[in-house]
């Protein structure tokens, strides 16, 4: 019992550059699960209220017919999920949609496109939409695809607080998943909005059949970034019938609270949300994943095409958990 004390307290981490390799990373992952929480809850009280949550509500602007194959994608126009490519929304319709959601409660307001990349018609829209969104008082964040240089600067002047763009997994995976871009691609899209001055939202997806060595692997892509991302989504796979990843096997629900355990200890001051996939978890799980670090989580029935637990359950879960959303005070 001495040794195995001992083994616990041996700092696991970097090297002397004081960045994560991805064999410290997995040894985390290994860690006794209960050693593995403890250390998880020692980070994220040293750097957050450990009973607030962020609120983020995540609308679909454009719908379907997306030109990339991602494997876990029904709004690939690859594949057949029964999708129906939407139209851009209007404006008004956005605004309507983000007043709704903020009074649900939800602080940050994201909005998506099933897009490779965006035209400049589409970016003269988004800007838009970004810049009423922010006139409400709230976090705005957009996830449009590939972005260039003069997009990312279009986007900094409107007041967008934040962009998505998943790496999704660890490069040496990615070309099992997708083949219509590169790893490159995304790091390239990801710089270009540091660059510009905005916050960073990048995360990925487990359950797509990968291993340890993998999780471990998108994990020290996103903790090594200088600086690593200020808002990192952990995904559990949404199986969507129609898609290439449809029969993949569950993963033990158990290995999800695990990554975001990683991500918390690895990414310190990072808001963890805990994003797709809450639908098909129990509450056990939901609040193990809050003591693991999550402190977000998508609010509201539907993210961009699959389910999300509704706002009274999510509510209901956080009243019995003594938790509270970033918005409120609490004394």
């Amino acid at each position: 019992m001495q040794t195995q004390a001992v083994a616990f307290h041996r700092p696991i981490a970097a090297n002397e550059n004081s960045r994560w390799s991805v064999a410290a990373i997995e040894a985390l992952f290994q860690l006794p699960f209960a050693d593995l929480m403890f250390r998880a809850q020692q980070v994220h009280r040293e750097h957050f209220d450990p009973n607030q949550v962020q609120l983020s509500t995540l609308l679909s602007i454009k719908t379907g017919g997306c030109s990339e194959d991602c494997g876990y994608c029904p709004q690939s126009a690859f594949h057949d999920a029964g999708v129906e490519n939407r139209r851009m929304l209007d404006v008004d319709e956005v605004v309507k949609a983000a007043k709704a959601a903020q009074q649900a409660g939800a602080d940050r307001f994201c909005m998506g496109a099933a897009w490779r990349e965006p035209s400049a018609e589409d970016m003269a829209a988004v800007v838009e939409m970004v810049k009423a969104v922010r006139g409400l008082g709230m976090e705005t964040c957009a996830t449009l695809g590939m972005l260039n240089e003069a997009q990312t600067a279009q986007l900094k002047d409107a007041g967008l607080d934040y962009y998505n763009h998943n790496l999704d997994t660890a490069p040496e995976f990615y070309g099992n998943i997708i083949s219509t871009r590169d790893y490159q691609d995304r790091l390239d899209t990801l710089e270009r909005v540091r660059k510009a001055g905005m916050h960073i939202c990048s995360g990925g997806i487990i359950g797509m059949g990968e291993s340890l060595t993998q999780r471990a692997g998108l994990i020290a892509q996103l903790a090594n970034m200088e600086p690593y991302p200020e808002s990192v989504p952990i995904n559990n796979l949404v199986k969507v019938e129609g898609t290439p990843l449809a029969d993949q096997q569950d993963i033990d629900p158990l290995d999800f609270v695990r990554m975001i355990a990683v991500a918390r200890i690895t990414m310190p001051k990072a808001r963890v949300r805990l994003s797709a996939g809450r639908q098909q978890m129990g509450e056990a799980v939901q609040a193990l994943c809050f003591l693991a670090g999550a402190n977000s989580i998508f609010y509201g029935d539907q993210l961009l095409t699959t389910g999300n637990p509704d706002v009274e359950r999510d509510r209901a879960l956080m009243d019995k958990l003594g938790m509270y959303p970033f918005a409120e005070q609490h004394g």
